[in-house]
């Protein structure tokens, strides 16, 4: 999965006619990351993905929809995060929002801080799910949810010893 997500990095950045230099100086990632990224040689983290996408101008979810055009739901797990992260949307092309599914494993509580222009909304299906906005500390319990300014410096964490599973459902202007 991780080649794939590569493949289609490296697509979209080709067909945008931009260099793997023109990227890193988008995203403040190494050249060497990039091309490890795009070769599948290396993993990509949300916050990484995130980046890249708003450096090619498009969605996160654009790197986990099915490039054969089925009718199936593609999931991918990042594993330096420990994130399982499965798209919702992927018989949509070019969708106002993005549904996603979300997968924190038990203590998954690296990560930076990162923002993106739009807004989030996260709904907890299963866990105990910590927030961060800015400064501001959210606990979010099973069935509860917020609904924030992405532009605001945030990130999800799992201080708990069970998995979480929450929707995350991004609107990107």
């Amino acid at each position: 999965m991780a080649e794939n997500i590569g493949i289609n990095i490296k697509t979209l950045r080709q067909d945008q006619q931009m260099t793997l230099k023109d990227l890193a100086n988008k995203t403040e990632f190494s050249i060497s990351f990039l091309s490890q990224l795009e070769r599948g040689k290396s993993s990509a983290t949300l916050e990484s993905l995130k980046k890249i996408s708003m450096a090619l101008g498009v969605n996160p979810g654009y790197f986990f929809n099915n490039s054969f055009g089925e009718d199936t739901l593609e999931t991918e797990h990042m594993k330096k995060n420990d994130i399982h992260y499965q798209s919702l949307h992927s018989t949509i092309e070019n969708p106002a929002f993005s549904p996603h599914l979300v997968v924190l494993a038990p203590y998954q509580n690296k990560g930076n801080l990162i923002k993106h222009p739009g807004q989030e909304f996260l709904y907890v299906l299963e866990g105990e799910l910590t927030v961060q906005i800015d400064d501001k500390i959210y606990t979010l319990e099973p069935f509860e949810s917020i609904m924030f300014d992405s532009s605001k410096e945030h990130y999800w964490f799992n201080y708990t010893d069970e998995d979480i599973k929450f929707l995350c459902i991004n609107y990107d202007y």
